[in-house]
């Protein structure tokens, strides 16, 4: 099963969500596949770079995996930003959540478990 990584940056209280647009779009932890080769934190550095061009330092995992399907399974991972401004590349929309704002309804199903871990976390 291939290992997918979500990322929460978080920041003064707030976390970072991206809204993944579509028939089957939602809010997300963005991120994606870890290549061969690559740890999980890896994987998440080059992809936030990738998607939305923020140099971020990983942190702590937010729990066990949740699977995808029966190809994917997503962890996610707290992170701060190190540099950069947030730039669009795979997404209609992104923003910062208060805790209090974390309501799993508009986020994609593998992410729910995790806004329920950050909403208690924050």
């Amino acid at each position: 099963m291939q290992t997918v990584v979500g990322v929460a940056i978080v920041q003064d209280g707030s976390v970072f969500a991206a809204y993944r647009p579509g028939p089957e779009g939602g809010w997300e932890f963005p991120g994606g596949k870890v290549e061969p080769g690559e740890t999980d934190a890896e994987a998440a550095v080059r992809e936030i770079r990738e998607e939305l061009d923020l140099e971020i330092e990983v942190g702590a995992s937010l729990g066990p995996g949740v699977d995808i399907s029966e190809l994917y399974r997503l962890h996610v991972y707290l992170a701060t930003v190190v540099a950069g401004d947030p730039v669009l590349r795979e997404h209609a929309e992104v923003r910062w959540f208060a805790a209090a704002e974390l309501d799993e309804s508009g986020w994609l199903a593998p992410d729910r478990p995790f806004v329920r871990e950050l909403r208690a976390r924050l």
